[in-house]
């Protein structure tokens, strides 16, 4: 049986969710949920999988978690710049 990294869901209350998606990842979502329910025994729709897998890949997310930690930025305020180019590196 694979490890998937997504665990069996818990009984839940089932949500609905609207997202437009590429062919690509639609079919991707759709494998996976294939794959769940190879695994799992049950069958589980991709909008009943998706709230699950986001909230997956926010907990595992570092980054994420210690912007959060420390205090996400305000509504407005600009990001900081993840590289400074090179002209501007020799400019200080």
């Amino acid at each position: 049986m694979p490890n998937l990294k997504l665990g069996k869901l818990p009984d839940r209350t089932p949500s609905k969710i609207t997202i437009t998606v590429s062919a690509g990842l639609s079919q991707a979502l759709n494998d996976y949920a294939a794959l769940y329910r190879q695994t799992y025994g049950e069958s589980e729709t991709v909008a009943e999988l998706v709230p699950f897998m986001l909230s997956e890949f926010l907990e595992s997310d570092r980054a994420f978690a210690k912007a959060r930690k420390e205090g996400l930025p305000g509504v407005g305020a600009s990001e900081k710049p993840r590289r400074q180019s090179a002209a501007r590196l020799d400019d200080t």
